[in-house]
């Protein structure tokens, strides 16, 4: 009896680390942060920047010590089903995460170019890949590449070459919403949350992979672009997405879905949601509009 205290005590003391580290994880990093931070042995800094060879950055294009896996070209999302760019089958997206030298003791920073909402997508939904496989260590360069090389970040000529390593998951249906989950949504009077632009939203123009113009019956638009400065390069800060999920009528913690055409603006609402606001009723429908307009049968409105 007199020992139990004592085992409590210990088991306490060996898993405070484990939580500090766990809290001191923010959705969004700056760029000063990653300076301080950049070699410490647990930082893996993710570089998905698509074409760096294609731009005039001098002879230094890449952020030192930092592993690279292209947004559009690396396999974070192939087509499944039929359904463009789709979250790949789970051994794939572990093998190319492991290959990437990532293993679950990691904090990941996801670095964009930062340009403007729709490439700073790529971040938000390599981000929500992360989480769904379970894995909570992750962080996003507010402002990206634009932010890291305005504060005088580290360059390196060459890409680091990272050593294989084993990416434990454990997979969160929660965060990934179904065509089917879609439909019971409707049914049941679950926010639908569109992040496409304005007009793509009430029918006036859609994607080339989408067949039909309009978006799932009675969604509430909060366009990708409301959610980034391109200007300033940085996210919306909380009052802004707390203001802009009020607009559209969705209640603090309310369940929702988001989609968009096939789940890349829909990250960036879902982002905001659900990691910026803190809204963890959030879900992502990756199929969006291409998938859900596929089925004629499958009712679309347009505004």
């Amino acid at each position: 009896m007199r020992l139990a205290p004592i085992i409590v005590f210990l088991l306490a003391s060996l898993l405070a680390p484990a939580v500090a580290q766990a809290q001191d994880v923010t959705p969004l990093v700056s760029a000063e942060w990653l300076k301080a931070n950049a070699d410490k042995d647990n930082i893996v800094i993710l570089d998905i920047r698509d074409k760096v060879e294609e731009t005039d950055l001098g002879d230094k294009p890449y952020i030192a010590n930092a592993v690279i896996a292209p947004y559009a070209t690396a396999g974070w999302r192939v087509e499944v089903d039929g359904v463009p760019a789709q979250l790949p089958p789970i051994e794939k997206i572990v093998a190319l995460i492991g290959n990437l030298g990532i293993d679950g003791d990691d904090h990941v920073v996801i670095v964009p170019w930062g340009t403007d909402s729709s490439e700073f997508g790529g971040a938000t939904r390599v981000y929500w890949t992360f989480k769904y496989l379970g894995h909570d260590a992750v962080s996003i360069l507010d402002g990206g590449w634009r932010q890291y090389d305005a504060q005088g970040g580290a360059r390196a000529a060459t890409p680091r070459k990272p050593e294989p390593a084993e990416f434990a998951y454990n997979v969160r249906k929660e965060l990934r919403a179904t065509t089917d989950d879609v439909a019971a949504a409707l049914k049941d009077g679950v926010k639908l949350v569109d992040g496409r632009p304005k007009e793509q939203y009430v029918g006036k123009s859609k994607s080339p992979v989408v067949a039909k113009l309009g978006t799932i019956p009675g969604a509430v638009n909060i366009e990708h672009s409301s959610l980034y400065s391109g200007e300033y390069a940085s996210f919306a800060r909380p009052e802004t997405v707390a203001a802009l999920a009020a607009g559209v009528g969705l209640a603090e913690n309310e369940k929702n879905i988001t989609f968009c055409n096939t789940g890349h603006w829909a990250s960036v609402a879902w982002f905001g949601l659900s990691e910026i606001l803190g809204n963890k009723n959030t879900a992502m429908y990756d199929g969006s509009m291409a998938e859900w307009a596929a089925d004629p049968a499958r009712p679309v409105q347009v505004q």
